[in-house]
């Protein structure tokens, strides 16, 4: 039991990220967009204070996998180039933490662009 435990935790917050999310979509004037822009924000905020590691300690894969957790990622990647660079770390750091999940996500886009044959909204 144990060693399953960690993974219905991750399913449990990430799935409770989700269920915030829908409830925005669905009981406010809030587009999408603007909800995954508040959860990068969150995520950063939340990170800042230091209220995001703990949750990340706790449920792993469902904290860091949800924009929250890119937005905590940035936030670490900034506060390491401050502490290394100074305030030039402010503006390259975000993108240097991120820049590996940033790759892999166009490179996949572009490779699935090539085999998916998109088709016009009627």
């Amino acid at each position: 039991m144990d060693a399953i435990l960690p993974y219905i935790w991750a399913f449990l917050v990430g799935g409770l990220f989700c269920v915030i999310a829908q409830i925005l979509i669905d009981r406010t004037q809030l587009t999408p967009a603007r909800i995954l822009v508040c959860y990068v924000v969150a995520g950063v905020f939340l990170g800042a204070i230091g209220l995001y590691k703990p949750l990340v300690d706790f449920a792993g894969a469902g904290a860091t996998t949800p924009l929250t957790g890119f937005g905590f990622l940035i936030y670490k990647g900034v506060r390491t180039a401050v502490d290394e660079k100074g305030l030039l770390g402010a503006l390259t750091g975000g993108l240097e933490a991120a820049a590996g999940g940033i790759t892999a996500a166009l490179v996949f886009g572009y490779l699935v662009c090539l085999i998916a044959k998109g088709k016009p909204k009627n």
